[in-house]
C-alpha cells in the first residue's frame, strides 16, 4: 500500500505539472480566441505566428527575439562570471568559504520582486538609462549564482593534483585552466548555462523593474501586458507549445549524451 500511495502522488504531481501545457498544446489546433473551446482542428495559429497574419504579430516576434537575445548573452557571462568564481570559492577554505558560499546563496533565496527593486534602485543611482544593458546586467546578476551552484560539485570531484601536475609540466596558468580545468567543468557549465538561460526566459519581476520605459518587451512582459487588455491572444497558445518542444527535445538529447558519456566512462 505505502508503494502504491507513493507512485500514486508521483503521478497525480506530474499530471497536475504537464496537465495545463498538455491542454494548451492540444488547444493550440484550434482557432477558438477562448480556451477550452474547441472548434474543429487547424493549424492557423501556428500560420498566423509566423506569416505575420495576426495584428501583433511583429510585436510579439520582437518580444521573442530580445527575450532570446537577452538570455543568451545574459546566461553566457554568467556562465564565464560563475565558472570563475566557483573556483575561487573551491579554493578557499574555513569561514572565509562559507561566508561566500552564503552570499551566492542570497539571490538565489531572495523574492524576485525585491532583486527586481533593488537593481533599479542601483541603476537609478549610478544614472545608467534603462534599456537592454541594465536588464541583460540583472539578469547576469540572478544567473551567476546557479552556475556556480553547478560547477562547484564538478571541482569537488576533479582530482585537486591534476592541476598541479598540469603546471609541473610546463603547462601556463591560462594553458592548465584551458586544457585541464574547463574540460573537467565543461558538464557543470553547460548545466549551469541551461539554468541561467531558463531562468532569464521565465523571469518577469526583475525585466519589469529594469527595462525603463523606452518600450522594451521581453516576453514574460509581453504576456503580461496582453492579459491586462482582457485576454491572451491566441497565437500564443502556439508560441508556448512551440518553446516547450524544443526545450524538451534539447533536454532529450542532452540526457541521451550524457547517458552514452557514462557508459563510455564505465
Amino acid at each position: 500500500m505505502k508503494k502504491f500511495f507513493a507512485q500514486a502522488y508521483i503521478w497525480l504531481l506530474l499530471l497536475l505539472l504537464y496537465a495545463p501545457l498538455i491542454l494548451i498544446a492540444i488547444f493550440s489546433f484550434t482557432e477558438s480566441r477562448v480556451l477550452g473551446s474547441w472548434t474543429g482542428f487547424s493549424t492557423r495559429l501556428y500560420a498566423n505566428l509566423f506569416s505575420g497574419q495576426m495584428q501583433e504579430s511583429g510585436s510579439l516576434l520582437a518580444a521573442v527575439e530580445n527575450t532570446l537575445l537577452i538570455a543568451f548573452v545574459s546566461a553566457t557571462v554568467a556562465m564565464v562570471l560563475g565558472t570563475v568564481a566557483a573556483v575561487g570559492i573551491h579554493n578557499l577554505q574555513g569561514r572565509k568559504k562559507q561566508a561566500v558560499t552564503f552570499l551566492n546563496n542570497i539571490p538565489m533565496i531572495n523574492p524576485d520582486v525585491i532583486t527586481g527593486v533593488s537593481l533599479f534602485l542601483l541603476f537609478v543611482f549610478l544614472h545608467l538609462s534603462q534599456g537592454y544593458l541594465t536588464v541583460i546586467l540583472a539578469h547576469i546578476t540572478f544567473g551567476t549564482p546557479y552556475v556556480v551552484l553547478s560547477v562547484i560539485p564538478k571541482l569537488r570531484q576533479m582530482n585537486p593534483n591534476v592541476y598541479e601536475a598540469a603546471l609541473d609540466l610546463g603547462a601556463t596558468p591560462a594553458q592548465a585552466l584551458r586544457k585541464v580545468l574547463v574540460p573537467q567543468l565543461r558538464p557543470g557549465m553547460i548545466s549551469g548555462f541551461i539554468l541561467a538561460f531558463t531562468m532569464s526566459l521565465d523571469d518577469f519581476a526583475v525585466t519589469f523593474f529594469t527595462r525603463g520605459t523606452i518600450g522594451l518587451e521581453t516576453l514574460s512582459t509581453y504576456i503580461y501586458a496582453d492579459a491586462r487588455k482582457g485576454g491572451l491572444t491566441p497565437e500564443l497558445r502556439a508560441l508556448m507549445t512551440l518553446i516547450f518542444l524544443i526545450i524538451l527535445i534539447l533536454l532529450l538529447i542532452i540526457n541521451v549524451r550524457q547517458t552514452k558519456m557514462q557508459k563510455v566512462n564505465v
